[in-house]
């Protein structure tokens, strides 16, 4: 079982029993949240997974946003922008973010425009204190024993502004240490945006004439 800060009223003599020390244990598995949040509908979606968090798994928890709510929600869209921390599996420099995000603009036929923030301002990201910090408070002192207790935990989480959030469970492997030859980056139709053109770029899919998108 695994502990988690925080207090919850429990009957008296009846706690809720967890191991002391928090290390990983062989057979338990691991939980790996990413979320996408929503500024307009205020709402969240939380894919966890299973495996590594690599840049595969941040681009399909993506993929499974749309699937899932965006495109019912924005049928007419052809556009994604999309706002994200400067490191981590999302990270500017990341080939494998970009790579991937290719294969989802080409899938969807959708641009997506990437806007990171620069490094050290991701506290700055609306995602985590107004999605991650409600979970946090939500769960805090519940011990996170099974896969189904964190799904339960983090959809049940709402606020009195009206935040809503579905969740689901990724079984996907996402083995790490891919890489990303010169030669598929070069594959790419990515537009770097004339300021900071490293944090803001937009990815078309592939055959979209660059010359009709103004950015």
């Amino acid at each position: 079982m695994r502990k988690n800060a925080g207090r919850e009223w429990r009957p008296q003599g009846d706690p809720e029993q967890v191991r002391v020390y928090d290390f990983p244990i062989s057979g338990l598995g691991r939980a790996t949240p990413y979320g996408v949040y929503d500024l307009g509908q205020n709402a969240g979606w939380v894919n966890v997974g299973m495996d590594h968090a690599t840049a595969t798994f941040a681009v399909e928890s993506l993929r499974r946003w749309w699937k899932a709510v965006g495109q019912e929600q924005y049928p007419g869209a052809k556009h994604l922008l999309v706002s994200a921390d400067g490191g981590g599996s999302n990270g500017s420099r990341v080939r494998l973010w970009k790579w991937e995000l290719q294969q989802l603009a080409d899938e969807t036929n959708l641009s997506i425009t990437v806007c990171h923030l620069p490094p050290g301002t991701s506290k700055w990201n609306k995602i985590e204190h107004r999605l991650f910090a409600w979970i946090s408070q939500n769960w805090r002192g519940q011990p996170l024993t099974s896969y189904a207790v964190i799904l339960q935990l983090i959809a049940a989480t709402t606020t009195q502004a009206g935040l809503t959030v579905q969740c689901q469970l990724d079984t996907n492997p996402y083995p790490a240490g891919r890489k990303v030859s010169d030669e598929e980056m070069a594959s790419l139709s990515i537009l770097p945006h004339t300021f900071h053109g490293e944090w803001n770029y937009t990815i078309l899919p592939r055959g979209t004439q660059i010359d009709t998108f103004i950015l």
